[in-house]
């Protein structure tokens, strides 16, 4: 579903302040794949999900989704194929406007066509329903404005906003880090529940190491922007974070450091 060829980017170039951002990074996520990433600061992470969303254009490399070549494509071009959910719940929202309004126009981005499916973007009990698979009681308050929800609810509301048509994939940067530990366990949740019923091909970056091995099928371990550890299967399946730690720290000859990491 994607595939990241020699990607390069570097800030700055020639300059005193160049940092060299992501370097000949290659990696490639098949259909219904769900890969949690985790690093230190500046490890490239973000830096990562804006070269594949379109945030600014590579040095060099290739981006192909679906197999697709859109290396060169604008972002708003990507965005009807690609969600993505940030670790602000303020952004990738209106607040402005009501829920119903959020996912009305959710939903036309993400459609092919604006006439797609008839009139069903425009039928209340279509986003009621949808709302009401949350779990939150939203699907009462479609005429609430978003800036007058919590920041889970925002989350939450968000995260089926981009889910709303299925992406061919999902970016989602730290989506649960700005929240407190109930609200952040139940979008955790509700993330997981909504990327296997819809078997959304899923790219998760997560400040929580045991988060980290708990969701998804692979785990990546970014530093210096370079993948220094690709983990699935068997292996991963007996992890520990501590083990996680001992590979991180025999890869990159440092200890990890983020002062976000939740190591339980």
């Amino acid at each position: 579903m994607l595939q990241l060829k020699n990607i390069n980017k570097t800030f700055s170039p020639n300059t005193i302040n160049e940092r060299k951002a992501l370097i000949d990074l290659n990696l490639t996520l098949e259909q219904g794949d769900f890969i949690t990433i985790i690093g230190g600061n500046g490890a490239g992470k973000s830096t990562l999900f804006n070269a594949i969303g379109g945030s600014f254009l590579i040095d060099s490399g290739n981006i192909l989704l679906d197999g697709k070549d859109i290396t060169f494509m604008r972002d708003y071009r990507r965005a009807g194929s690609i969600g993505r959910l940030f670790q602000d719940p303020l952004k990738g929202s209106a607040p402005n406007m009501t829920i119903e309004e959020n996912l009305t126009m959710a939903y036309q981005r993400s459609s092919k066509s604006i006439f797609q499916f008839g009139g069903r973007k425009k039928d209340p009990n279509f986003f009621r329903d949808r709302l009401a698979e949350l779990g939150l009681g939203l699907e009462d308050r479609m005429k609430t404005k978003m800036g007058l929800l919590s920041g889970g609810q925002r989350q939450a509301v968000t995260l089926l906003m981009a889910t709303i048509v299925a992406p061919k994939l999902l970016l989602l940067d730290e989506h649960t880090a700005a929240l407190d530990p109930a609200t952040a366990e139940k979008v955790a949740l509700l993330t997981q529940k909504i990327v296997a019923k819809e078997k959304i091909t899923t790219m998760m970056i997560t400040h929580n190491m045991q988060q980290s091995l708990d969701c998804g099928n692979r785990t990546i371990m970014m530093d210096g922007g370079r993948i220094i550890l690709d983990i699935k299967g068997e292996e991963r399946s007996k992890l520990t974070v501590q083990d996680l730690l001992a590979k991180f720290k025999d890869k990159s000859k440092k200890e990890l450091d983020n002062d976000r990491m939740l190591l339980s």
